[in-house]
């Protein structure tokens, strides 16, 4: 196994909580997007736990190497190799993808989940603008979209904590946290159905296509 993988305390801390919910939410769904697949320890525990659907990583090139360590160590079948994805820059891959010498080759079948987790606070407004339409562009009908993370609520912080990082993250250049209801107004075909709360102030926002 490679001694040098990335790794995230966060993902294995909150892997268990989230892997209830989708278990429970992705029972009828085939197609998984991983929008931000990071250190690559989600992707590797929740295809095992989910064999019933096909999980695909994505994300900004460099992290593909620390993915590829995580999957060669933990392959599953259902486990794809991660493809460059970086919002407002690459477009939009509405489907399951081959990864090949000269790129992506796109499937005639639609991504019918997407998952991301603790993303939306990192990224730039401009980028998880161009998430949420993407999503909701793209999303098929009965379709589902599992957005894990911190958030504000109705213009409220859920912590003093969240509120801390959220100030440390604009000082450092990132987006920071967004309301829930900003989100909302970036993705018009999208529906907010349920708004579950989980450990650490985080919520799993699980939006379906209108």
């Amino acid at each position: 196994m490679s001694g040098d993988k990335p790794f995230s305390q966060a993902c294995e801390n909150n892997k268990e909580p989230i892997l209830a919910e989708l278990k429970r939410v992705l029972v009828k769904h085939r197609h998984v997007l991983e929008v931000g697949s990071g250190s690559g320890q989600h992707a590797i525990h929740f295809a095992a736990n989910l064999p019933h659907l096909n999980w695909y990583c994505s994300d900004v090139e460099n992290y593909h190497h620390g993915i590829n360590q995580w999957i060669d160590d933990y392959p599953s079948a259902n486990l794809h190799r991660p493809f460059a994805l970086k919002l407002a820059r690459d477009e939009w891959v509405k489907g399951p993808v081959k990864l090949n010498t000269t790129g992506i080759e796109s499937s005639s079948e639609v991504f019918d989940a997407i998952f991301s987790a603790n993303t939306a606070h990192i990224m730039l407004e401009h980028e998880i603008k161009a998430l949420m339409h993407s999503v909701s562009d793209n999303l098929p009908s009965g379709g589902v979209f599992c957005q894990y993370g911190p958030f504000i609520v109705d213009g409220k912080f859920t912590s003093d904590s969240n509120r801390a990082f959220h100030e440390k993250l604009l000082d450092s250049g990132r987006g920071g946290y967004r309301d829930i209801d900003e989100l909302a107004g970036w993705a018009p075909k999208l529906v907010l159905h349920e708004k579950v709360d989980m450990p650490a102030n985080n919520l799993m926002l699980v939006w379906r296509s209108a």
